[in-house]
């Protein structure tokens, strides 16, 4: 990481080339994405599914929740694309409105843990003695439990529902998020210019906000990009489990929990919510690999 040159203000010190470096940064961060044909897939999968949640109310044909019990298990056909289920309800609907709940999750979910692991894992990193070792022996004790296991037993105690899905998936990002931002900021800190900004009277508040956060965004970034997908498969699994969104609501995995009675009968119950799921984590994936590799310092100037 290159040190920014320091010019003295009232208030601290500035990088005095800041806003040309970050241009020349943008512009070099874009050109490697652009290059990366699996990012590109994994970005474009993304933005249509989350088009498709926003505008699924002028797309989907028909009521994802109306049930019609003589048009039950129906093949797809031109009138129902992806058929219908064991209540007759047009699955392509559901998977429309569905998108709506799981993305939801996802992106809120790493959101929240996001947002209590950066404060955590500042604090940690730049304070560290006693501090740093108390909330890491915390992450160390959440981090020896399964994710899936840590989000039943935290959706059990609160009750199913979306939002205390949310919660459960929240609560076991952060710990995650907390040791790669503690890790980071333990770089930054030991940086020559920050010595130079807080022998010159810099508060910790200005140093952290100013100068660390901004340094650790990248890890962060990628990070909360490859979690989404693991969120979305969490609470699908909560849901298949009976744990998540309750019915009549269109949640991926209770429409996959619905249709494996009939997984013989009418596959296709289960088949379109399964791809769905796949197709979405496979894009977050790739455009969360994608970011990581245009983001690596080490591969900038290749």
């Amino acid at each position: 990481m290159s040190q920014p040159q320091l010019q003295p203000t009232s208030t601290g010190t500035v990088p005095i080339n800041e806003p040309n470096e970050r241009l020349t940064s943008s512009k070099q961060f874009l050109r490697k994405l652009a290059k990366n044909k699996a990012a590109i897939a994994g970005a474009l999968i993304v933005t249509v599914f989350i088009s498709l949640a926003i505008f699924a109310p002028l797309i989907a044909p028909h009521s994802p929740t109306t049930m019609n019990i003589a048009n039950k298990l129906q093949p797809p056909s031109a009138e129902h694309w992806f058929g219908t289920d064991d209540k007759g309800r047009d699955i392509l609907s559901r998977l429309l409105y569905g998108s709506r709940i799981s993305l939801t999750v996802g992106i809120v979910s790493t959101i929240l843990g996001a947002i209590v692991g950066i404060v955590l894992g500042i604090v940690a990193g730049y304070y560290g003695r006693w501090v740093d070792s108390l909330l890491m022996r915390i992450c160390d004790v959440l981090l020896a439990f399964p994710g899936i296991l840590l989000a039943l037993a935290i959706v059990s105690v609160l009750g199913a529902s979306t939002t205390n899905v949310i919660i459960a998936i929240a609560f076991f990002a952060v710990p995650t998020f907390a040791r790669i931002v503690r890790g980071s900021t333990l770089s930054v800190k030991k940086l020559e210019y920050i010595d130079a900004i807080r022998a010159m009277g810099a508060t910790d508040g200005r140093i952290i906000f100013r100068h660390i956060l901004p340094n650790i965004v990248s890890p962060i970034i990628v990070q909360s990009t490859l979690y989404i997908a693991s969120a979305i498969i969490t609470a699908a699994a909560l849901s298949f489990l009976g744990m998540g969104t309750q019915p009549p609501d269109p949640e991926w995995g209770t429409m996959l929990s619905q249709g494996r009675s009939y997984i013989r009968q009418a596959p296709h119950i289960t088949l379109f919510p399964g791809l769905v799921i796949l197709v979405v984590v496979i894009g977050f994936n790739l455009f969360g690999d994608g970011l990581r590799d245009a983001l690596d310092p080490k591969t900038k100037k290749s």
